[in-house]
């Protein structure tokens, strides 16, 4: 069972991204990767996974990228004394990453057919990229490493639920030799492919985006967003009391978040087109 501690520096180690200019940079670094790199996002499950298994923390901690995702974590991490940033949910960014890229080869594994299929088409049509090899998301590990080292693709975006996809993305990590960006991106392919509906702006802009996909998948969700919201705030406590601690042992506050510098003054974040559109 992991430490808070341990938990609490992998909190610390989040990009905190607060405006356009800073989401623009990461953007043009991800999109310039030299060598294997893991771009993945937390958010409040994401957090209960980790504070019970130390195999899915060793996963998360071995992102390259770790984006803040959701309103769970924008409330906790003021109270660690930790700057929130903007929401940067992989459901929006990952299509805006895939728009703003220049044309590359792309690999999806996960989610199964014909979601796979349909997703493919609506990437095919808003972005300029290949999807040349799409690959359920019910094979074994050493499957996708297969397929990667044959294909070699530039970008692979993983659609499997956490944290199986962050721990198949460190394996692949260890295991490829050239430059791609692996993309854990959860539930997107099915967004994409019309499995699920997007909650209307005016939901998601409340912070109420959860609820309205507990009503679509009730029976799936109920204990990671009912049940686990009791876990979430057991685990909020824990981890304040770990910083307050760590704070009192050494005499000072705890690091200041890592940044992407801005390219661009600060300005008002706005859906983008490839966001309306997916």
């Amino acid at each position: 069972m992991p430490n808070p501690r341990e938990v609490l520096e992998l909190i610390e180690r989040m990009r905190c991204i607060s405006n356009d200019g800073e989401r623009r940079a990461l953007i043009d670094y991800l999109g310039a990767v030299d060598r294997p790199t893991v771009l993945s996002f937390l958010n409040a499950h994401g957090l209960n996974v980790c504070m019970g298994s130390d195999a899915a923390l060793a996963a998360f901690a071995s992102s390259d990228v770790l984006l803040r995702d959701g309103i769970g974590l924008q409330a906790v991490l003021p109270v660690l004394g930790r700057p929130a940033g903007l929401n940067m949910n992989g459901t929006d960014f990952i299509p805006l990453l895939l728009k703003s890229l220049t044309s590359r080869s792309v690999a999806i594994y996960g989610t199964a057919t014909p979601w796979l299929d349909r997703a493919r088409v609506v990437l095919e049509a808003a972005t300029p990229h290949r999807y040349a090899d799409l690959q359920h998301g019910f094979h074994p590990t050493e499957h996708y490493i297969a397929q990667a080292r044959a294909t070699r693709p530039d970008v692979i975006l993983l659609a499997m639920g956490m944290p199986k996809q962050e721990e198949i993305a460190t394996e692949l990590k260890r295991a490829l030799d050239h430059p791609v960006l692996i993309v854990n991106g959860g539930a997107i392919v099915d967004f994409l492919a019309g499995r699920f509906k997007r909650a209307p702006e005016a939901v998601q802009r409340s912070g109420l985006e959860w609820a309205f996909r507990l009503a679509q998948e009730p029976r799936r969700l109920f204990r990671r967003y009912c049940i686990g919201a009791f876990g979430f705030a057991w685990s909020t406590i824990r981890l304040r009391r770990a910083a307050s601690l760590r704070a009192r042992g050494s005499g000072a506050a705890a690091p200041a978040s890592t940044r992407i510098s801005p390219r661009i003054s600060q300005s008002t974040i706005r859906r983008s087109p490839i966001q309306k559109e997916l």
